[in-house]
Protein backbone atom coordinates (compact mmCIF):
# COMPACT_ATOMS: atom_id res chain seq x y z
CA UNK A 1 0.00 0.00 0.00
CA UNK A 2 1.10 3.32 -0.66
CA UNK A 3 1.63 6.01 1.71
CA UNK A 4 2.42 9.34 2.60
CA UNK A 5 5.37 8.48 5.04
CA UNK A 6 6.24 5.59 2.10
CA UNK A 7 6.76 8.61 -0.59
CA UNK A 8 8.31 11.13 1.39
CA UNK A 9 11.03 8.09 2.57
CA UNK A 10 11.39 7.51 -1.11
CA UNK A 11 11.81 11.25 -2.06
CA UNK A 12 14.54 12.14 0.84
CA UNK A 13 16.98 9.95 -1.51
CA UNK A 14 16.58 12.54 -4.35
CA UNK A 15 19.14 15.32 -4.17
CA UNK A 16 18.79 18.75 -5.28
CA UNK A 17 22.76 19.02 -7.27
CA UNK A 18 23.41 22.71 -6.85
CA UNK A 19 22.29 22.40 -3.03
CA UNK A 20 23.58 19.47 -2.20
CA UNK A 21 20.67 18.25 0.03
CA UNK A 22 16.91 16.04 -0.42
CA UNK A 23 14.17 17.71 -1.38
CA UNK A 24 12.53 16.60 1.97
CA UNK A 25 15.04 18.20 3.79
CA UNK A 26 14.60 21.08 1.44
CA UNK A 27 11.20 21.17 1.92
CA UNK A 28 10.62 21.19 -1.98
CA UNK A 29 8.44 18.51 -1.81
CA UNK A 30 4.62 20.20 -1.16
CA UNK A 31 0.77 18.49 -1.85
CA UNK A 32 1.38 15.04 -1.81
CA UNK A 33 -2.08 13.29 -3.00
CA UNK A 34 -2.17 9.09 -3.41
CA UNK A 35 -5.28 7.53 -4.80
CA UNK A 36 -5.19 3.72 -5.28
CA UNK A 37 -1.52 3.46 -7.42
CA UNK A 38 -1.72 6.94 -8.55
CA UNK A 39 0.91 9.68 -6.81
CA UNK A 40 0.73 13.18 -7.23
CA UNK A 41 3.41 15.89 -6.26
CA UNK A 42 4.90 19.26 -6.77
CA UNK A 43 8.39 20.23 -6.41
CA UNK A 44 8.75 23.56 -5.73
CA UNK A 45 11.80 24.46 -7.14
CA UNK A 46 14.16 27.50 -6.22
CA UNK A 47 14.06 29.81 -9.79
CA UNK A 48 11.91 28.96 -12.48
CA UNK A 49 14.51 29.01 -15.20
CA UNK A 50 16.71 25.71 -13.14
CA UNK A 51 18.58 24.18 -16.18
CA UNK A 52 17.75 20.42 -13.68
CA UNK A 53 14.42 20.65 -13.80
CA UNK A 54 13.37 18.10 -15.79
CA UNK A 55 16.67 15.79 -14.17
CA UNK A 56 14.85 16.34 -10.57
CA UNK A 57 11.47 15.43 -12.09
CA UNK A 58 13.26 11.73 -13.79
CA UNK A 59 14.97 11.25 -10.19
CA UNK A 60 11.47 11.74 -8.40
CA UNK A 61 9.59 9.19 -10.46
CA UNK A 62 12.22 6.59 -10.63
CA UNK A 63 12.16 7.24 -6.35
CA UNK A 64 8.58 6.21 -6.06
CA UNK A 65 8.44 3.53 -8.34
CA UNK A 66 11.62 1.92 -7.61
CA UNK A 67 11.44 2.14 -3.85
CA UNK A 68 7.71 2.86 -2.83
CA UNK A 69 5.88 0.25 -5.39
CA UNK A 70 6.61 -0.54 -9.27
CA UNK A 71 3.07 0.21 -10.45
CA UNK A 72 2.92 3.57 -9.26
CA UNK A 73 1.68 5.68 -11.93
CA UNK A 74 3.54 8.83 -10.88
CA UNK A 75 2.74 12.37 -11.64
CA UNK A 76 5.24 15.44 -10.84
CA UNK A 77 3.96 18.81 -11.07
CA UNK A 78 7.03 21.80 -11.25
CA UNK A 79 6.86 24.91 -9.74
CA UNK A 80 9.00 27.85 -8.35
CA UNK A 81 9.30 30.28 -5.41
CA UNK A 82 12.24 32.32 -6.33
CA UNK A 83 14.77 31.68 -3.17
CA UNK A 84 15.65 35.06 -1.35
CA UNK A 85 18.41 35.58 1.54
CA UNK A 86 17.79 39.18 2.07
CA UNK A 87 18.46 40.30 5.87
CA UNK A 88 18.64 44.05 5.85
CA UNK A 89 15.36 45.23 7.34
CA UNK A 90 13.94 45.35 3.61
CA UNK A 91 13.59 49.43 4.29
CA UNK A 92 13.74 49.76 0.86
CA UNK A 93 12.80 47.81 -2.48
CA UNK A 94 11.18 45.40 0.21
CA UNK A 95 8.81 43.13 -2.66
CA UNK A 96 12.54 42.42 -4.49
CA UNK A 97 14.02 39.37 -3.77
CA UNK A 98 17.32 39.36 -5.55
CA UNK A 99 19.16 42.58 -6.67
CA UNK A 100 21.73 42.04 -9.46
CA UNK A 101 24.11 44.29 -10.69
CA UNK A 102 25.47 43.37 -14.46
CA UNK A 103 28.14 45.13 -14.62
CA UNK A 104 31.80 45.09 -16.75
CA UNK A 105 35.05 46.40 -16.09
CA UNK A 106 35.45 48.82 -19.57
CA UNK A 107 32.79 49.82 -22.05
CA UNK A 108 31.89 48.43 -25.34
CA UNK A 109 31.48 44.89 -24.00
CA UNK A 110 28.00 44.60 -24.64
CA UNK A 111 27.24 44.87 -20.85
CA UNK A 112 23.81 46.88 -21.62
CA UNK A 113 22.38 44.53 -24.04
CA UNK A 114 23.46 41.16 -21.72
CA UNK A 115 21.29 43.04 -19.24
CA UNK A 116 18.63 43.87 -20.94
CA UNK A 117 18.63 39.90 -22.71
CA UNK A 118 18.82 38.72 -19.36
CA UNK A 119 15.93 40.18 -17.63
CA UNK A 120 13.86 38.96 -20.82
CA UNK A 121 15.04 35.52 -20.59
CA UNK A 122 14.16 35.13 -16.84
CA UNK A 123 10.95 36.95 -17.43
CA UNK A 124 9.85 34.27 -20.22
CA UNK A 125 10.89 31.13 -17.64
CA UNK A 126 8.46 32.50 -16.13
CA UNK A 127 10.15 35.13 -13.12
CA UNK A 128 8.36 38.07 -12.56
CA UNK A 129 11.73 40.69 -13.16
CA UNK A 130 12.53 44.67 -13.49
CA UNK A 131 15.22 46.17 -15.56
CA UNK A 132 17.09 49.12 -13.89
CA UNK A 133 19.31 51.09 -16.44
CA UNK A 134 21.59 52.49 -13.79
CA UNK A 135 24.06 53.61 -16.69
CA UNK A 136 23.09 57.18 -16.14
CA UNK A 137 25.42 58.77 -18.71
CA UNK A 138 24.97 56.82 -21.52
CA UNK A 139 21.25 54.99 -21.04
CA UNK A 140 20.73 52.66 -23.56
CA UNK A 141 17.15 50.90 -22.33
CA UNK A 142 14.51 52.99 -24.14
CA UNK A 143 16.37 52.75 -27.59
CA UNK A 144 16.67 48.67 -26.83
CA UNK A 145 13.09 48.19 -25.86
CA UNK A 146 11.87 51.00 -28.33
CA UNK A 147 10.36 53.67 -26.37
CA UNK A 148 12.01 56.45 -26.73
CA UNK A 149 10.59 60.23 -26.70
CA UNK A 150 7.91 58.06 -24.19
CA UNK A 151 7.36 59.35 -20.30
CA UNK A 152 6.37 57.04 -17.76
CA UNK A 153 3.34 57.52 -15.62
CA UNK A 154 2.61 58.49 -11.69
CA UNK A 155 1.35 56.91 -9.32
CA UNK A 156 0.06 57.60 -5.61
CA UNK A 157 1.40 54.95 -2.99
CA UNK A 158 0.51 55.68 0.51
CA UNK A 159 0.67 59.53 0.43
CA UNK A 160 3.80 59.85 -1.67
CA UNK A 161 4.18 60.14 -5.35
CA UNK A 162 6.07 57.77 -6.98
CA UNK A 163 7.23 56.71 -10.99
CA UNK A 164 5.78 53.42 -12.48
CA UNK A 165 8.08 51.73 -14.00
CA UNK A 166 7.22 51.02 -18.10
CA UNK A 167 6.12 47.25 -19.01
CA UNK A 168 7.16 45.20 -22.36
CA UNK A 169 8.19 42.33 -23.10
CA UNK A 170 6.87 41.23 -19.92
CA UNK A 171 8.89 43.03 -17.98
CA UNK A 172 9.20 46.46 -15.97
CA UNK A 173 11.90 48.80 -16.83
CA UNK A 174 12.95 52.29 -15.66
CA UNK A 175 16.05 54.64 -17.13
CA UNK A 176 17.07 58.42 -17.00
CA UNK A 177 16.77 57.96 -20.50
CA UNK A 178 12.95 58.32 -19.90
CA UNK A 179 13.01 61.18 -18.02
CA UNK A 180 15.80 63.88 -19.61
CA UNK A 181 15.43 64.55 -23.56
CA UNK A 182 17.98 62.30 -25.69
CA UNK A 183 19.45 65.17 -27.70
CA UNK A 184 21.02 66.86 -24.22
CA UNK A 185 23.96 65.61 -22.57
CA UNK A 186 23.97 64.60 -18.89
CA UNK A 187 26.43 66.60 -17.46
CA UNK A 188 26.14 65.74 -13.71
CA UNK A 189 28.98 65.25 -10.77
CA UNK A 190 29.79 62.08 -9.44
CA UNK A 191 26.99 63.00 -6.21
CA UNK A 192 23.94 64.32 -8.48
CA UNK A 193 24.52 61.19 -10.47
CA UNK A 194 24.00 59.14 -7.28
CA UNK A 195 21.09 61.16 -6.18
CA UNK A 196 19.59 60.40 -9.22
CA UNK A 197 20.19 56.61 -8.55
CA UNK A 198 19.00 56.57 -5.76
CA UNK A 199 15.62 58.16 -6.45
CA UNK A 200 15.37 55.24 -9.19
CA UNK A 201 15.35 53.03 -5.53
CA UNK A 202 13.07 54.74 -3.67
CA UNK A 203 10.85 56.74 -5.74
CA UNK A 204 9.92 54.13 -8.56
CA UNK A 205 7.47 51.64 -7.51
CA UNK A 206 8.62 48.76 -8.34
CA UNK A 207 6.05 46.49 -6.83
CA UNK A 208 7.10 42.63 -6.17
CA UNK A 209 9.90 41.23 -8.35
CA UNK A 210 11.72 38.13 -8.36
CA UNK A 211 14.63 39.68 -9.88
CA UNK A 212 16.00 43.23 -10.39
CA UNK A 213 18.36 43.33 -12.93
CA UNK A 214 20.21 46.66 -12.66
CA UNK A 215 22.44 47.85 -15.42
CA UNK A 216 25.33 49.46 -14.23
CA UNK A 217 27.94 52.50 -15.63
CA UNK A 218 31.58 50.86 -17.25
CA UNK A 219 34.11 50.80 -15.05
CA UNK A 220 34.47 50.80 -11.23
CA UNK A 221 32.89 54.12 -9.64
CA UNK A 222 30.59 56.23 -7.64
CA UNK A 223 27.33 54.75 -9.05
CA UNK A 224 28.82 50.96 -8.32
CA UNK A 225 29.17 52.59 -4.33
CA UNK A 226 26.08 53.92 -3.97
CA UNK A 227 24.19 51.37 -5.02
CA UNK A 228 25.96 48.88 -3.19
CA UNK A 229 25.45 51.21 0.32
CA UNK A 230 21.66 51.77 -0.61
CA UNK A 231 20.52 48.40 -1.21
CA UNK A 232 21.50 44.85 -0.53
CA UNK A 233 23.01 43.59 -3.86
CA UNK A 234 22.53 40.03 -3.93
CA UNK A 235 25.85 39.69 -6.50
CA UNK A 236 26.82 40.65 -9.32
CA UNK A 237 27.07 39.32 -12.90
CA UNK A 238 30.48 40.54 -15.00
CA UNK A 239 30.52 40.63 -18.64
CA UNK A 240 33.71 40.95 -20.74
CA UNK A 241 34.77 40.00 -24.29
CA UNK A 242 37.62 37.66 -25.24
CA UNK A 243 40.48 39.91 -25.80
CA UNK A 244 43.14 40.66 -23.24
CA UNK A 245 42.58 44.23 -22.89
CA UNK A 246 38.70 43.67 -22.01
CA UNK A 247 39.65 40.57 -19.35
CA UNK A 248 42.34 42.96 -17.33
CA UNK A 249 39.55 45.54 -17.16
CA UNK A 250 37.00 42.91 -15.79
CA UNK A 251 39.46 41.51 -13.72
CA UNK A 252 39.63 45.13 -11.68
CA UNK A 253 35.59 44.84 -11.55
CA UNK A 254 36.00 41.89 -10.17
CA UNK A 255 38.51 42.93 -7.84
CA UNK A 256 36.17 45.88 -6.58
CA UNK A 257 33.48 43.34 -5.63
CA UNK A 258 35.85 41.01 -3.80
CA UNK A 259 37.39 43.75 -1.98
CA UNK A 260 36.86 43.91 1.92
CA UNK A 261 35.22 46.56 2.00
CA UNK A 262 32.41 45.95 -0.30
CA UNK A 263 32.36 41.94 -0.47
CA UNK A 264 29.77 42.02 -2.63
CA UNK A 265 29.41 37.98 -4.30
CA UNK A 266 30.13 37.53 -7.86
CA UNK A 267 27.38 35.83 -9.25
CA UNK A 268 29.98 35.14 -12.34
CA UNK A 269 31.01 35.63 -15.99
CA UNK A 270 29.67 35.80 -19.15
CA UNK A 271 31.66 36.23 -22.33
CA UNK A 272 30.02 38.29 -24.44
CA UNK A 273 31.06 38.82 -28.66
CA UNK A 274 32.39 35.01 -27.84
CA UNK A 275 32.68 34.11 -31.46
CA UNK A 276 31.36 35.19 -34.93
CA UNK A 277 28.26 32.88 -36.75
CA UNK A 278 27.19 34.14 -39.67
CA UNK A 279 23.35 33.83 -40.65
CA UNK A 280 24.17 31.81 -43.72
CA UNK A 281 26.72 29.51 -41.65
CA UNK A 282 24.78 28.87 -38.43
CA UNK A 283 27.33 25.96 -37.18
CA UNK A 284 30.52 27.97 -38.18
CA UNK A 285 32.44 29.58 -35.41
CA UNK A 286 34.91 32.65 -35.95
CA UNK A 287 36.90 33.54 -33.01
CA UNK A 288 37.74 37.05 -33.69
CA UNK A 289 38.48 38.48 -30.13
CA UNK A 290 40.27 35.51 -29.27
CA UNK A 291 38.80 31.76 -27.62
CA UNK A 292 37.71 31.61 -24.55
CA UNK A 293 39.69 34.30 -22.77
CA UNK A 294 36.56 34.60 -20.73
CA UNK A 295 36.01 31.15 -19.97
CA UNK A 296 40.02 30.88 -18.76
CA UNK A 297 39.85 33.90 -16.64
CA UNK A 298 36.50 32.48 -14.76
CA UNK A 299 38.51 29.51 -14.17
CA UNK A 300 41.73 31.22 -13.06
CA UNK A 301 39.54 33.17 -10.57
CA UNK A 302 37.75 30.26 -9.60
CA UNK A 303 33.58 32.11 -10.53
CA UNK A 304 31.22 30.56 -11.86
CA UNK A 305 31.24 30.19 -15.75
CA UNK A 306 27.65 31.42 -16.93
CA UNK A 307 28.38 31.14 -20.84
CA UNK A 308 29.16 32.21 -23.94
CA UNK A 309 27.35 35.14 -26.22
CA UNK A 310 27.97 34.85 -29.97
CA UNK A 311 29.03 37.93 -32.23
CA UNK A 312 25.49 37.47 -34.36
CA UNK A 313 24.02 40.82 -36.67
CA UNK A 314 20.93 40.29 -35.67
CA UNK A 315 21.87 40.90 -31.61
CA UNK A 316 23.16 44.63 -32.88
CA UNK A 317 19.90 44.99 -35.13
CA UNK A 318 17.40 43.88 -32.65
CA UNK A 319 18.75 46.12 -30.05
CA UNK A 320 18.54 49.05 -32.42
CA UNK A 321 14.98 48.04 -34.05
CA UNK A 322 13.26 48.40 -30.35
CA UNK A 323 13.69 44.16 -30.10
CA UNK A 324 15.66 42.91 -27.90
CA UNK A 325 17.52 39.28 -29.25
CA UNK A 326 15.95 37.13 -27.10
CA UNK A 327 12.56 38.06 -28.34
CA UNK A 328 13.78 37.69 -31.99
CA UNK A 329 13.84 35.11 -34.50
CA UNK A 330 17.70 34.19 -34.34
CA UNK A 331 17.02 30.44 -32.86
CA UNK A 332 20.78 30.46 -31.92
CA UNK A 333 21.00 33.82 -30.15
CA UNK A 334 17.76 32.84 -28.28
CA UNK A 335 19.37 29.25 -26.88
CA UNK A 336 22.71 30.98 -26.00
CA UNK A 337 20.55 33.54 -24.00
CA UNK A 338 18.49 31.20 -22.11
CA UNK A 339 21.21 28.80 -21.33
CA UNK A 340 22.78 32.06 -19.76
CA UNK A 341 19.77 33.16 -17.88
CA UNK A 342 19.35 29.42 -16.14
CA UNK A 343 22.79 29.79 -15.25
CA UNK A 344 22.29 33.08 -14.04
CA UNK A 345 19.42 31.66 -12.03
CA UNK A 346 21.17 28.70 -10.84
CA UNK A 347 23.87 30.30 -9.23
CA UNK A 348 21.91 33.13 -7.74
CA UNK A 349 19.96 29.84 -5.96
CA UNK A 350 23.36 28.74 -4.32
CA UNK A 351 24.55 31.94 -3.91
CA UNK A 352 21.50 32.47 -1.68
CA UNK A 353 21.98 28.76 -0.21
CA UNK A 354 25.52 28.48 0.68
CA UNK A 355 26.56 32.05 1.71
CA UNK A 356 25.63 35.30 4.16
CA UNK A 357 22.93 36.87 3.97
CA UNK A 358 22.69 39.45 1.55
CA UNK A 359 23.08 43.28 3.40
CA UNK A 360 23.45 47.02 2.56
CA UNK A 361 26.86 47.34 2.54
CA UNK A 362 28.94 49.81 4.83
CA UNK A 363 31.88 51.25 3.78
CA UNK A 364 33.98 52.91 6.69
CA UNK A 365 36.78 55.28 5.21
Amino acid sequence: MITKEKVLEALSNVEEPDLGKDLVTLNMVKDIEINGNKVTFTVVLTTPACPLKEMIKNACVNAIIHLVSKDAEVEVKMTANVSSNRKDGKSLLPNVKNIIMVASGKGGVGKSTVAANLALALAQDGAKVGLMDADIYGPSVPIMFGVRGERPMMVNVEGKGMIVPMEKFGIKFMSIGLLVDEKQAIVWRGPMASSALKQFVSDVHWEELDYLIIDMPPGTGDIHLTLVQTVPVTGAVIVTTPQDVALADAKKGISMFNSPQIRVPVIGLVENMAYFTPAELPENKYYIFGKEGGKRLAEELEIPFLGQIPLVQSIREGGDEGVPAVMGNDAVTRQAFSDFAAATARSISMRNANMEPTKIVEIVV
